[in-house]
């Protein structure tokens, strides 16, 4: 433990606090006696005690707002929290759709070229089947004009 003279209302005081904790505990005081200093100021001479309890409701007060306002800032984060949850997996069950929305097309893109190589193929057929009777039916009509 370590001690630590500090300085209220013009009065030392010897306090003790954790090691390394010294200069958070002169931070608190110089806060705590700017605080009593100011009332003093503002209220007059009203009593030491009296001026302590009013002090220390004041302090009470700026920590139960800022407690409020932490509650609050927990409550709006965790709503964001949820939001963001929410919206990741929005992101990922769009990108899902969208990838099997991909493999289908892609499917159909395969079974639209098989089928285009199978037109060709079968194209390539009709026309060699057409030349075909077509020499046939020049060389039969050739045969039969020379006759």
């Amino acid at each position: 433990m370590a001690n630590v003279n500090v300085k209220f209302n013009n009065k030392n005081f010897l306090l003790s606090c954790e090691d390394g904790q010294e200069e958070h505990l002169e931070e608190l005081l110089i806060h705590i006696n700017q605080k009593f200093d100011k009332l003093k100021d503002d209220l007059g001479n009203i009593g030491e005690n009296k001026l302590l309890l009013i002090t220390s409701v004041k302090i009470m007060d700026e920590y139960f707002e800022t407690k409020k306002k932490v509650d609050q800032q927990k409550i709006e984060l965790k709503n964001l929290s949820d939001k963001f949850k929410e919206l990741k997996t929005l992101v990922f069950e769009y990108r899902n759709k969208k990838e099997g929305e991909i493999s289908q097309l892609t499917k159909n893109h395969e079974s639209f070229q098989k089928e285009i190589e199978k037109n060709k193929e079968d194209y390539e057929k009709i026309i060699e089947t057409a030349t075909e009777e077509i020499e046939n039916f020049v060389e039969k009509a050739n045969s039969e004009n020379s006759i």
